[in-house]
C-alpha cells in the first residue's frame, strides 16, 4: 500500500469552521491521507484543534507549519486575505497545496499564486461543489449528448449568508475589499458549476445590487456598512451555444437551489442545496436521459454533504499526486474564475456586455 500523504491544516479551529466541519471528517475516512499537523492563531488554540482533530502536532505559527519538512500536503482554510502569504510559503517549501476558494483577494493575487506552482507540484482550489455526484453526472450527460445540444439554462442559487445580520466571525464577508463576498463565494461556486455543465462563458451581462446596506453584527450593538452585493443577476452565453440566467441571492435560508437545463432532445434538473449554498450539499439530479458510463461518484459509499464532496475531491487529488494526472480544479481554474468575476463586475458597473477571452 502507498504511504499516506501527510497533511497539515492551516486555520484549524476546535469550536467552528469549515476545517472542523468538512476537512477533518473528509480526511478521517480516507486511507490516502493522515492528518499530521494543524495550526491556529495562537499556540493554545492550535493545541485545542490538535486534540479535536486528532492531529499529531500543533503550531501557533502557520508559516512554521508549512515549512515542516515531513508534511506533503498543506490545506489552507484561513480567511481569504491570508491565503497569499500561506500559499506562497507552502509552494516555496515544495508542498502540494489545497486552498479554499477564492484563491486570492483579486486577480493579481490569484495569478501570482498560480505562477508560483513549480513543476511536479499539485494544487487544488476548493470548489468542492464540482465533486458533487449530481454536478458530475449532469456534466457527463451533456458530454455524452444525452439531451442533445444544451439550449437554455436557468439557475437560482440562494444562501443564508449576506442577510440582515451576521455573526462576528463573518463580519469581514460584508467588505468587498476582502475578496470574500457573495459575488466571489456564492457566485463563484455557482458559476463554476455552470461552466462545468454547459461550458465556459464567452459573454456576460450582469446587475449586482446591495439590497441590505446596513448589517447588524450578532451579539453586539454594532451595525456595519455592507460594501459588497447581496444579489446578482447574470445573463450569459457559453461556448456550447447555451444561454443561461443565474440569480444569486443572500439572506435566503429556506428556498432550494434549482438548476434547470433544456436541451435539443431532453432536459435535466438539479435541486437541493443547504442554507450555506449549493456547494455544501444535498443535491439531487433528475433527467429524462440516462447514462451508462462511469458512476457519478468515485466514493459511492459516501453520502451527500460538504465532507462527502470534499472527500471526493481529496480522493482525486491523492490519485493525481500519485500518478501525475491533473483532474482536480487547480489554480489555473481559480484564476480564470476570478477573471470571469471581474468581467461580471465590469458588466454590472458599466451596463456593457463583456466578452471572455479564451
Amino acid at each position: 500500500m502507498t504511504k499516506p500523504l501527510r497533511v497539515g491544516i492551516v486555520g484549524a479551529n476546535a469550536a467552528r469552521g469549515w476545517a472542523r466541519d468538512s476537512h477533518r471528517p473528509a480526511l478521517a475516512r480516507l486511507a490516502q491521507f493522515t492528518l499530521a499537523a494543524v495550526s491556529a492563531r495562537t499556540q493554545a488554540l492550535a493545541e485545542e484543534a490538535r486534540a479535536a482533530f486528532g492531529a499529531d502536532r500543533a503550531y501557533g505559527d502557520s508559516i512554521a507549519l508549512v515549512r515542516a519538512p515531513d508534511l506533503d500536503v498543506i490545506a489552507v482554510t484561513v480567511k481569504v486575505p491570508e491565503h497569499r502569504a500561506v500559499v506562497l510559503a507552502a509552494l516555496e517549501a515544495g508542498k502540494h497545496v489545497y486552498c479554499e476558494w477564492p484563491l486570492g483577494r483579486d486577480l493579481a493575487e490569484a495569478q501570482e499564486m498560480a505562477a508560483a506552482v513549480k513543476h511536479g507540484q499539485h494544487v487544488m482550489i476548493g470548489l468542492q461543489g464540482l465533486s458533487a455526484p449530481a454536478v458530475r453526472q449532469a456534466a457527463r450527460l451533456i458530454r455524452e449528448g444525452a439531451i442533445g445540444r444544451p439550449k437554455v439554462l436557468r439557475v437560482f442559487s440562494p444562501t443564508a449568508g449576506w442577510g440582515a445580520e451576521a455573526p462576528q466571525h463573518y463580519a469581514y464577508l460584508q467588505d468587498k475589499r476582502t475578496g470574500a463576498t457573495l459575488e466571489t463565494i456564492a457566485g463563484g461556486h455557482t458559476l463554476a458549476a455552470l461552466e462545468a455543465i454547459v461550458g465556459p462563458y464567452v459573454e456576460v451581462d450582469a446587475r449586482s445590487s446591495t439590497l441590505v446596506e446596513k448589517v447588524r453584527i450578532q451579539g453586539s450593538s454594532e451595525v456595519m456598512q455592507r460594501t459588497c452585493a447581496d444579489h446578482m443577476m447574470i445573463l450569459g452565453k457559453h461556448d456550447s451555444g447555451c444561454v443561461s440566467t443565474l440569480e444569486v441571492i443572500g439572506g435566503v435560508a429556506t428556498q432550494p437551489f434549482v438548476l434547470e437545463l433544456i436541451g435539443e432532445r431532453g432536459w435535466l434538473k438539479i435541486t437541493g442545496g443547504r442554507a450555506g449554498g449549493y456547494q455544501v450539499g444535498n443535491l439531487h439530479l433528475q433527467s429524462n436521459a440516462s447514462s451508462e458510463s462511469e458512476p457519478a461518484s468515485v466514493l459511492p459509499e459516501l453520502g451527500d454533504g460538504p465532507a462527502e464532496y470534499l472527500a471526493e475531491a481529496y480522493t482525486r487529488f491523492a490519485e493525481d499526486i500519485r500518478t501525475g494526472t491533473r483532474t482536480v480544479p487547480d489554480f489555473t481554474v481559480a484564476t480564470r474564475l476570478t477573471r470571469l468575476l471581474d468581467k461580471i463586475d465590469v458588466a454590472a458597473e458599466s451596463g456593457v456586455r463583456q466578452h471572455m477571452e479564451g
